[in-house]
Protein backbone atom coordinates (compact mmCIF):
# COMPACT_ATOMS: atom_id res chain seq x y z
CA UNK A 1 0.00 0.00 0.00
CA UNK A 2 1.95 3.11 -1.74
CA UNK A 3 1.42 6.00 1.18
CA UNK A 4 2.83 9.77 1.35
CA UNK A 5 2.73 9.53 4.80
CA UNK A 6 6.47 6.94 6.39
CA UNK A 7 3.96 5.56 9.14
CA UNK A 8 2.14 3.95 7.21
CA UNK A 9 4.90 3.27 3.91
CA UNK A 10 6.97 1.32 6.99
CA UNK A 11 4.51 -0.58 7.63
CA UNK A 12 4.16 -2.45 4.98
CA UNK A 13 0.76 -3.62 4.58
CA UNK A 14 0.02 -6.55 1.90
CA UNK A 15 -0.62 -5.40 -1.93
CA UNK A 16 -2.55 -7.47 -4.10
CA UNK A 17 -3.78 -6.81 -7.68
CA UNK A 18 -7.04 -5.66 -6.97
CA UNK A 19 -6.14 -4.05 -3.92
CA UNK A 20 -10.05 -4.55 -2.85
CA UNK A 21 -9.18 -7.02 -0.53
CA UNK A 22 -7.13 -5.06 1.55
CA UNK A 23 -9.06 -1.98 1.48
CA UNK A 24 -12.09 -3.51 3.11
CA UNK A 25 -9.75 -4.78 5.68
CA UNK A 26 -8.48 -1.56 6.61
CA UNK A 27 -11.94 -0.40 6.40
CA UNK A 28 -13.60 -1.64 9.50
CA UNK A 29 -10.86 -0.32 12.36
CA UNK A 30 -10.97 -1.32 15.38
CA UNK A 31 -11.11 0.20 18.95
CA UNK A 32 -8.37 -0.27 20.91
CA UNK A 33 -7.64 0.91 24.45
CA UNK A 34 -4.13 2.63 25.26
CA UNK A 35 -2.20 1.86 28.27
CA UNK A 36 1.05 4.52 28.73
CA UNK A 37 3.91 3.29 31.48
CA UNK A 38 5.56 7.25 32.37
CA UNK A 39 8.96 5.97 33.20
CA UNK A 40 10.45 2.01 33.58
CA UNK A 41 8.95 0.27 36.46
CA UNK A 42 5.88 2.50 36.87
CA UNK A 43 2.13 0.87 36.01
CA UNK A 44 0.92 1.59 32.83
CA UNK A 45 -2.15 3.55 32.96
CA UNK A 46 -5.32 3.78 30.78
CA UNK A 47 -4.89 7.42 28.78
CA UNK A 48 -7.45 6.38 25.85
CA UNK A 49 -8.31 4.75 22.73
CA UNK A 50 -7.50 4.81 19.13
CA UNK A 51 -8.94 3.59 15.94
CA UNK A 52 -6.94 1.17 13.82
CA UNK A 53 -6.98 -1.29 11.54
CA UNK A 54 -4.32 -3.71 13.25
CA UNK A 55 -2.32 -3.64 16.38
CA UNK A 56 1.00 -2.22 14.67
CA UNK A 57 -0.59 0.64 13.12
CA UNK A 58 -2.75 0.83 16.89
CA UNK A 59 0.33 1.55 18.36
CA UNK A 60 1.78 3.78 15.87
CA UNK A 61 -1.41 5.97 16.17
CA UNK A 62 -1.09 6.00 20.42
CA UNK A 63 2.64 6.97 19.87
CA UNK A 64 1.40 9.62 17.60
CA UNK A 65 -1.57 10.67 19.95
CA UNK A 66 -0.61 10.00 23.35
CA UNK A 67 3.28 9.64 23.32
CA UNK A 68 4.32 12.94 22.41
CA UNK A 69 1.73 14.94 25.68
CA UNK A 70 4.37 13.42 28.06
CA UNK A 71 7.62 11.74 28.74
CA UNK A 72 7.27 8.09 27.33
CA UNK A 73 9.14 4.42 28.32
CA UNK A 74 6.19 2.11 26.89
CA UNK A 75 2.80 1.71 25.30
CA UNK A 76 0.47 -1.18 25.33
CA UNK A 77 -2.32 -1.12 23.03
CA UNK A 78 -5.19 -4.19 24.03
CA UNK A 79 -8.17 -4.59 21.34
CA UNK A 80 -11.42 -3.44 23.43
CA UNK A 81 -13.06 -6.12 22.69
CA UNK A 82 -10.62 -8.11 24.71
CA UNK A 83 -11.02 -6.30 27.90
CA UNK A 84 -13.04 -8.03 30.50
CA UNK A 85 -14.80 -5.87 33.18
CA UNK A 86 -16.85 -7.22 36.08
CA UNK A 87 -20.96 -5.38 36.43
CA UNK A 88 -21.82 -2.77 38.71
CA UNK A 89 -24.72 -4.61 40.06
CA UNK A 90 -21.91 -7.68 40.88
CA UNK A 91 -20.41 -5.22 43.70
CA UNK A 92 -21.16 -7.55 46.21
CA UNK A 93 -18.28 -9.67 45.54
CA UNK A 94 -15.88 -7.28 46.72
CA UNK A 95 -17.64 -7.28 50.18
CA UNK A 96 -15.18 -9.72 51.81
CA UNK A 97 -15.85 -8.28 55.42
CA UNK A 98 -18.84 -5.72 56.21
CA UNK A 99 -16.37 -3.26 58.12
CA UNK A 100 -13.31 -2.36 56.99
CA UNK A 101 -12.92 0.96 58.70
CA UNK A 102 -9.66 -0.22 60.49
CA UNK A 103 -7.79 0.29 56.94
CA UNK A 104 -8.68 3.73 56.98
CA UNK A 105 -6.80 6.32 58.71
CA UNK A 106 -9.77 8.47 59.52
CA UNK A 107 -10.23 6.06 62.62
CA UNK A 108 -7.44 6.92 64.21
CA UNK A 109 -7.48 10.27 66.27
CA UNK A 110 -3.69 10.64 67.47
CA UNK A 111 -3.10 14.68 66.22
CA UNK A 112 -3.73 15.81 69.32
CA UNK A 113 -0.99 13.47 71.44
CA UNK A 114 1.65 14.42 68.10
CA UNK A 115 1.14 17.56 68.99
CA UNK A 116 1.31 17.73 73.04
CA UNK A 117 4.72 15.43 72.38
CA UNK A 118 5.82 18.41 70.18
CA UNK A 119 5.18 21.11 72.68
CA UNK A 120 6.59 18.89 75.65
CA UNK A 121 9.44 18.70 73.79
CA UNK A 122 9.83 21.73 71.52
CA UNK A 123 9.15 20.62 68.12
CA UNK A 124 8.38 22.96 65.61
CA UNK A 125 5.00 21.74 63.73
CA UNK A 126 6.50 23.20 60.23
CA UNK A 127 3.07 22.48 58.41
CA UNK A 128 1.43 24.75 61.23
CA UNK A 129 4.49 27.43 61.62
CA UNK A 130 3.98 27.76 57.11
CA UNK A 131 -0.23 27.69 58.05
CA UNK A 132 0.66 31.02 60.27
CA UNK A 133 3.50 32.69 58.45
CA UNK A 134 1.05 32.71 55.53
CA UNK A 135 -1.74 33.83 57.43
CA UNK A 136 0.04 36.77 58.60
CA UNK A 137 1.17 37.78 55.28
CA UNK A 138 -2.53 37.86 54.16
CA UNK A 139 -3.33 39.98 56.83
CA UNK A 140 -0.32 42.35 56.06
CA UNK A 141 -1.47 42.79 52.45
CA UNK A 142 -4.83 43.98 53.70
Amino acid sequence: MKSYDPRVSRMELPENETKEEVVEKEENWETYEVFHQKKRGDQHVHVGIVHAANPELALIMAKEAFGGRRQTANLWVVKSVNVTATDYEDQDIFDTTPEKTYREASDYYCMDRIRKYQQEHGIVDRKELRRKQKEQSLKEIK
